[in-house]
C-alpha cells in the first residue's frame, strides 16, 4: 500500500491509496486539471484511477469530482446525502455509486470501510481503507468535529494514520475571523485542533502504528511547525518512533510506502509500547 497527499488544507483535499495495480482517490477538491497534475507528479496518470470516494459535500472537498469523473470516466463513491448535495457538480453521464455509512464496499484491492463523523456538512464520513493482499490498514480522518466511540473503534488498529491537526487554538482567537467563523471551527462540529489532535493520536497509539500524518491545516491559524510539534511531542513521550509528518495545500506528499515503514519501525515500537 502506499500513501500520497496531493493537497490538503481549506484551497482542497485529495488523497490517492494505491495497491496490487487498484488506484483511489479520496476527495476531489482541486480543479479536474489540477488534479490531474497532481496524480501525474506521484507517478500515477489521472486515467488509471479506479474511483474517488468523496467523504462530504464540502467544496474544499468536491470541487474537481464531477468534471474529473466526466473526463477520464472514474466512478465516483457518495452518500445518497452527499450526493443530492452536490447535484450541482453532476450532469447525470458520469458513473455513481451510492454507499452508506458502517457498510465495507470493495474498489479493486482495496476494501473502504466508512464511518460516520462529526462534522458541519449534509452527510460527513470518514473512511478506513484496507489493503487486502496484505491487511494493512490506513486511517483517514479529517474534517473532525470531535472523536466519537464509534470513530475510535474505526480507526482502532490502523497501520497508518491521516489525522486532520486543523488549527492552534491561540492563533484561531487571535486571527481576523470573525466570532462566528472562530465558534463555528472550533465547535464540537469543526475542525481539531492540535492539541485535541494530539490526544486523539495519543489513543488510537498500538504498537503497529508506523507513522502519522497531520493534514488540513489552517494557513491562518496554524503552521507545519506547530502540528509536528504538539502532536509529535505528545506521541515522542508516549514512545511512539514512527514517522510524524504534515501535508501540505500547495505539493503533493512523497509517496509513502505503509508496508516498508511498519517493517522499518515495528521491532522498534514493539519494544517501547
Amino acid at each position: 500500500m502506499r500513501v500520497s497527499i496531493l493537497g490538503s488544507g481549506s484551497g482542497g483535499n485529495a488523497i490517492l491509496v494505491e495497491s496490487a495495480g487498484t488506484r483511489l482517490l479520496v476527495d476531489a477538491g482541486f480543479s479536474a486539471r489540477d488534479l490531474a497534475s497532481r496524480l501525474r507528479r506521484v507517478g500515477a496518470g489521472p486515467e488509471r484511477v479506479d474511483g474517488i470516494v468523496i467523504t462530504h459535500d464540502h467544496g474544499d472537498h468536491t470541487r474537481g469530482m464531477g468534471v474529473f469523473a466526466r473526463r477520464h470516466g472514474t466512478p465516483l463513491y457518495l452518500t445518497e446525502g452527499t450526493r443530492t448535495a452536490c447535484s450541482g457538480l453532476l450532469k447525470g453521464s458520469e458513473v455513481t455509486v451510492e454507499y452508506r455509512p458502517g457498510r465495507p464496499f470493495r474498489v479493486g484491492t482495496l476494501r473502504v470501510e466508512p464511518f460516520l463523523t462529526v462534522h458541519d456538512a449534509v452527510d460527513p464520513v470518514g473512511v478506513a481503507v484496507v489493503d487486502e493482499p496484505t491487511g494493512l490498514r490506513l486511517g483517514i480522518a479529517t474534517d473532525l468535529g470531535r472523536p466519537t466511540a464509534q470513530i475510535r473503534h474505526a480507526l482502532s488498529g490502523c497501520d497508518f494514520l491521516i489525522l486532520e491537526a486543523n488549527h492552534d487554538e491561540s492563533l484561531l482567537h487571535t486571527s481576523p475571523y470573525p466570532w462566528s467563523v472562530k465558534s463555528r471551527i472550533r465547535s464540537s462540529h469543526g475542525h481539531l485542533s492540535n492539541h485535541a489532535a494530539a490526544r486523539f493520536a495519543l489513543e488510537l497509539l498500538h504498537p503497529r502504528l508506523a507513522g502519522v500524518l497531520l493534514a488540513h491545516l489552517s494557513n491562518e491559524c496554524n503552521t507545519p511547525e506547530l502540528a509536528r510539534t504538539v502532536v509529535g511531542g505528545a506521541l515522542w513521550k508516549a514512545g511512539f518512533r514512527g514517522l510524524v509528518e504534515v501535508a501540505s495545500q500547495h505539493e503533493p506528499t512523497t509517496p509513502i510506502d505503509v508496508e516498508a515503514l511498519r517493517l522499518r519501525s515495528g521491532p522498534a515500537q514493539l519494544s517501547l509500547l
